[in-house]
């Protein structure tokens, strides 16, 4: 099969494509060929850093996490999936799981589910990744009907589907967005919309909820941000992080009693631990999407899987809106 290689890690790494040999169906898993794979940042990172962080495949390496694609052989063992079956899942492109920059994956069946039929494969490669990591921070910060959320980076990968995700589970959504566009689409995804350059923390807590803040934070942006989710987290509040890989001051989070949700959704796969989880959640998010609470959001740009680099280097841009997505 063809596949997108990266020989040597670094800054300046580049994919090059190969004809590998493609990989055998074996018990418990089923052989994808895929129609539609997505940029996470995760993917950027594991590129340029390389075995600087640990969950990073050896090279040669195929890269790539999210996939959406059709059943073309099933392992023994497998319940649910036949040969035809259009499924979406993350399963591959880190430690010595071969990624989705490929036109076939062998994937654990544990972490796939069959994909929203109301979705193209494109719409349905941008969203396990992101979907799994916002589902978890909210069901683990107890998001439920009547609660004032914000979502902090409205319109990127993760934040986007949080917002969407929570108002579904009834909540009143704000969040936050750095230019006209992005806010635009934060109102049009049902939230209401904050410009974090134009109002301080303090300003935005007191214009929507009087001062008393916000009861789930969801940071997507975290680092230095997170700073900004303890001051607008209410007392007793909850904050949910995707981006924890940093030094910080809990003070805070201490007074005001501030439980802290660090979501790494690449557990399962690297710890090979509780993995049905992700195929539950997956199947979860695909009920959502087919009663129309919940679209990917995907950026203007459309690239090949020669293209990989060049996905990349839109991602890295951060002149995207939405997914990036690779197509076959």
């Amino acid at each position: 099969m063809k596949a997108m290689i990266v020989n040597a890690y670094g800054a300046d790494a580049v994919f090059e494509p190969a004809e590998v040999a493609t990989p055998e169906v074996r018990a418990g898993h089923v052989l994808v060929k895929i129609a539609a794979s997505s940029v996470n940042t995760v993917d950027t990172m594991i590129r340029a850093m390389g075995k600087d962080l640990p969950l990073s495949p050896d090279t040669p390496a195929i890269l790539g996490m999210d996939f959406a694609g059709t059943v073309e052989a099933v392992g023994d063992g497998v319940d649910g999936y036949g040969v035809g079956d259009e499924v979406y899942g993350c399963a591959g492109g880190l430690a010595d799981l071969p990624g989705t920059l490929a036109e076939y994956i062998c994937a654990d069946s544990d972490l796939i589910a069959h994909k929203p039929k109301n979705l193209s494969m494109r719409e349905a490669a941008a969203l396990p990744l992101c979907g799994i990591t916002a589902y978890e921070g909210l069901v683990r910060a107890r998001v439920k009907a009547g609660q004032k959320v914000l979502v902090h980076g409205g319109t990127g990968g993760v934040g986007h589907i949080a917002l969407q995700l929570a108002k579904h589970f009834g909540a009143d959504v704000y969040a936050t967005g750095g230019g006209d566009k992005q806010l635009a689409l934060i109102r049009d995804m049902g939230a209401t919309a904050i410009h974090y350059k134009d109002e301080s923390v303090e300003e935005y807590v007191a214009a929507h909820t009087g001062g008393a803040g916000f009861d789930v934070v969801y940071d997507s942006v975290g680092g230095a941000n997170m700073a900004s989710s303890f001051e607008a987290a209410a007392l007793n509040g909850h904050v949910a992080s995707t981006v924890s890989l940093c030094e910080l001051d809990l003070s805070t989070a201490h007074f005001k009693g501030l439980s802290l949700h660090v979501v790494f959704m690449l557990i399962p796969m690297l710890h090979d631990h509780k993995r049905s989880e992700h195929a539950e959640i997956l199947r979860k998010l695909a009920q959502i999407v087919e009663s129309g609470a919940l679209k990917p959001l995907l950026d203007e740009t459309s690239f090949s899987l020669d293209q990989a680099g060049d996905a990349h280097a839109r991602f890295e841009s951060r002149q995207s809106i939405g997914k990036v997505v690779v197509e076959n």
